[in-house]
């Protein structure tokens, strides 16, 4: 027993010293926590006491892990806006001050990710693995940071990069009412950049989840997922939730600029972000002003799309923004859409008018522009397009004037007839895009007036050997022709001889109807009865 006793001394005495060098080692450190209290909840927002230190923006948490962020600092009280849902919190409940603003995880793992504007998965995948993280509000760069938009960013739609070019870094706004192909434009834009080293952010803000199901599943199946992170707010959300979901996106995308990658971001759509701040701003007791909005219902979306850039320097990258908002009854002088309109570089309007005739994407080439890509749009292009945009709106102007059954001139048939070729060729299924080489031979043949004298009837299938023939071209002539600034003749002359000979054919049976529709109308004209 005494030899059992004195081992158990031994081990506690070891024990014992252990303890005191751990004691002397350690120097405790005393860590300030602030709490306040819940002093009243309403829909999305909640009002707390306690916390004078408490910045603008400030992460807060409550008693049961949801978050909030300060955005009314008072001298009583703070007004918090809610991001998670609040039926678990009571009057009374503590608050406590997490002394940083709202971050949100960034890097490769979020590629092909859905998840929320916190960064928490919504496609039951498991937590997002970074370890990187930035805040979501963040000042945009400088002008002296900022390059010459000069790149331009293929959408694979043709009535856009044809007529409305896009440049890497702009930021070109997709407006018109509801259901017109808004959304298909954007993700067609996304499908495009496949082949284009191009990284993609799609940030939808308080949507249907049936309409992201269906976005979601569209990327996976053209194998677009794997390049592009879908940041999601769904339209049973918090209201919070979905006013820093666009800048939560935004910082995403603004790590792969940083690295030197270029990033294009689609916001579907700022209406909806619009109308949850103007909640939060109402549920706060901000005044109103024009159609109830606060008054700095501007600033926060120039804030926004002011990160949008081509940088300058050894970084290199580039930030092109696509944000969406809905009209309504085509009104495009409304408040939100008009200061949107001032903030961007240019607009994509999409007529419901053109929708309703089945001319797909419905894109109302008057009414849109754009003002920096033209810049940046390929020389080739430029000589391809020459006179398009204002023969389409000669046509579209002319053609209003032929429904009243008046009879026209020879001349204006003509500006008619191509102006109805130009349409039928912008028309483009959905989640189809075209490639640089067979828009520009499409575009020259229209140009040239190649198309004119195919039948109506015929211009789909027209289209398709066109397209052939643009993809049978020896890929050395492609070579020249996009690494010069100056386009000749003679590259323009090498195009048409592959189109002609793929319009051979459709010439040929052109002739043969045209020739037995004036048999027919000899045989009936009253002059030539009898005279066998």
């Amino acid at each position: 027993m005494d030899v059992a006793n004195k081992h158990l001394e031994d081990i506690l005495d070891s024990a014992l010293a252990k303890l005191d060098r751990a004691r002397a080692a350690c120097t405790p450190r005393l860590a300030l926590r602030e709490f306040g209290i819940i002093t009243s909840i309403a829909s999305g927002i909640a009002k707390v006491s306690g916390l004078p230190g408490v910045g603008f923006e400030e992460v807060l948490r409550f008693a049961d892990g949801s978050y909030g962020i300060a955005f009314n600092i008072e001298e009583d009280e703070i007004g918090v806006v809610l991001l998670d849902e609040y039926a678990r919190l009571h009057t009374g409940d503590e608050v406590e001050r997490r002394g940083h603003v709202m971050d949100v995880p960034v890097g490769e793992a979020l590629m092909g990710r859905v998840v929320d504007p916190l960064g928490r998965p919504r496609d039951g995948r498991g937590a997002v693995d970074s370890t990187t993280r930035l805040p979501i509000e963040r000042p945009a760069p400088g002008i002296m940071d900022r390059a010459p938009v000069t790149v331009p960013l293929q959408t694979g739609i043709k009535v856009i990069d044809s007529l409305i070019p896009i440049g890497r870094g702009q930021r070109e706004l997709i407006l018109g009412d509801r259901q017109t192909g808004k959304t298909a434009i954007a993700l067609d834009t996304i499908l495009n950049q496949k082949n284009e080293d191009v990284l993609c952010v799609y940030c939808a803000i308080g949507q249907r989840t049936a309409g992201v199901a269906k976005v979601v599943a569209t990327l996976r199946e053209n194998d677009a997922l794997k390049y592009t992170v879908v940041v999601v707010t769904e339209g049973n959300d918090p209201p919070g939730l979905a006013y820093i979901a666009p800048y939560a996106a935004t910082s995403i995308a603004e790590y792969f600029m940083e690295q030197g990658r270029d990033v294009l971001i689609v916001y579907d759509d700022l209406t909806h972000h619009a109308r949850a701040y103007r909640e939060l701003s109402l549920l706060l007791r901000r005044p109103p002003g024009r159609e109830a909005y606060p008054g700095d219902i501007f600033y926060i979306h120039s804030r926004l799309l002011e990160r949008a850039t081509h940088l300058r320097g050894g970084r290199g990258g580039s930030l092109t923004a696509l944000p969406i908002v809905e009209t309504e009854a085509q009104d495009i002088s409304a408040y939100i859409p008009t200061n949107l309109i001032s903030i961007t570089d240019g607009q994509i309007y999409l007529s419901p008018s053109l929708f309703e005739l089945g001319v797909l994407p419905a894109v109302d080439v008057g009414k849109s522009v754009s003002r920096v890509g033209g810049k940046a749009q390929r020389a080739i292009y430029r000589a391809a397009t020459g006179d398009l945009k204002l023969d389409y709106a000669q046509f579209e102007e002319l053609e209003a004037f032929a429904r009243f059954g008046a009879r026209l001139k020879e001349d204006t048939r003509a500006i008619i007839e191509h102006g109805r070729r130009i349409r039928a060729c912008l028309k483009q299924p959905e989640s189809a895009p075209v490639s640089v080489p067979e828009q520009i031979v499409l575009l020259f043949a229209l140009a040239a007036r190649l198309l004119d004298n195919i039948p109506a009837d015929r211009m789909s299938d027209a289209e398709q050997a066109v397209r052939k023939a643009a993809l049978d071209m020896p890929t050395g002539l492609w070579a020249h022709i996009g690494s010069t600034e100056n386009f000749d003749d003679d590259d323009r002359e090498s195009i048409l001889r592959h189109v002609r000979a793929a319009l051979a054919g459709f010439r040929r049976a052109t002739l043969l109807k045209t020739e037995n529709s004036d048999r027919k109308q000899d045989l009936h004209d009253p002059v030539n009865i009898g005279r066998d």
